[in-house]
């Protein structure tokens, strides 16, 4: 097949569960205030760990949108253990990856990711704690602007009606979701389509299906700054190739937990022996699940699914409809700001005739 066939197959198969999810986060994002966020993990100790790691898996935020929510989270008071649990689990999983994994990967994968994302939070949560104690309460820190989008100043909250609150969700979910995450989706979509149009399974299938392959992930994974979304499509490139499930599951986690700006605000914000502790709870986690994963698809005899991968066939034209709904969502992020900026260079001149 050629590379533009397999990246239309690829996005038929996954824009109607995208949709989904970027509805549903739009949703979770009316319904979980930031406020009681906040409240939920200001109490240090392992319960508030947990929440944290329960808190920040279904929130739609993608791997730098975290960043500034966090650091609210720790200037609410929250322990360091609280706070790196929540970045953990917040990027490397949410509702619409975990729709996105279904559709892509099979109810295995589905299933599997947010059992390990919520682990691998947990015990990155307990060795920064325990490595790194803390005996202050959590100094108040300097709110930042995410790569995503900047923080604005707190305006007072007026009462949505359901319906104002749903198209708020709408606006959420196919607005500022879209625009957080479309330059990585995109990135991942066409990774996935080089992967499988270019590289042999020889190449992958060398590294074997052990700790060796996970280890490799784990260093393809580290610098790469992508989200939980994007990485999907890229694991099942890679699965194609002919890693294992449970190397593709190392990637899915580290990808988006580790990335370059991440462990440096968790350097600045926590400290070193934290960022130390951070590393070690993803990493080896990661790899634990891998394992796990791998030894469960050969006792139980489980196949593969890789749904955008095999279609032959053509697909329902509700399927396509939704494909170019998605298409015409992302183009929107880039041309839309082109209009903007030709509309305010229009009214440049008839601002200065004013004058």
């Amino acid at each position: 097949m050629s590379l533009l066939t397999i990246f239309w197959n690829l996005l038929v198969e996954s824009a109607p569960w995208l949709l989904i999810g970027y509805l549903l986060a739009g949703i979770i994002s009316q319904v979980i205030p930031s406020e009681w966020v906040h409240k939920q993990l200001a109490k240090p100790g392992f319960v508030s760990i947990v929440k944290g790691a329960l808190i920040g898996a279904p929130l739609p935020l993608c791997s730098c949108g975290v960043i500034p929510t966090a650091l609210a989270v720790r200037k609410a008071g929250a322990s360091k253990g609280a706070t790196s649990s929540f970045l953990v689990a917040t990027p490397e999983t949410g509702v619409d990856s975990i729709s996105f994994s279904y559709a892509v990967l099979g109810p295995v994968f589905a299933i599997a990711r947010p059992i390990a994302a919520l682990t691998s939070a947990i015990i990155a949560g307990v060795l920064v704690n325990s490595f790194d104690k803390e005996d202050e309460v959590a100094e108040p820190v300097k709110a930042e602007s995410s790569c995503c989008h900047s923080e604005k100043k707190e305006q007072p909250e007026t009462e949505l009606s359901l319906g104002e609150k749903f198209v708020a969700a709408v606006q959420y979910g196919y607005g500022r979701m879209i625009s957080d995450t479309a330059k990585w989706l995109v990135i991942g979509l066409v990774a996935a389509t080089i992967i499988t149009a270019v590289v042999p399974q020889s190449f992958l299938l060398q590294w074997g299906d052990g700790l060796l392959a996970m280890i490799v992930m784990v260093i393809v994974g580290l610098p790469m700054y992508i989200c939980a979304t994007a990485s999907t499509p890229v694991a099942a490139g890679l699965l194609f190739a002919g890693i294992s499930p449970g190397a593709a599951l190392v990637f899915m986690l580290t990808g988006p937990a580790t990335n370059i700006a991440t462990m440096g605000v968790i350097k600045e914000q926590l400290g070193m022996r934290s960022l130390i502790a951070y590393m070690t709870g993803v990493i080896v986690t990661a790899i634990a699940c891998g394992l796990i994963l791998n030894q469960l698809y050969a006792f139980y005899g489980w196949e593969l699914q890789i749904s955008m991968m095999v279609h032959g066939e053509s697909y329902p034209l509700w399927r396509q409809l939704a494909a170019v709904l998605l298409c015409v969502l992302l183009a929107r992020v880039w041309v839309q700001p082109l209009f903007g900026s030709k509309a305010a260079k229009a009214k440049e001149p008839e601002m200065v005739e004013s004058i």
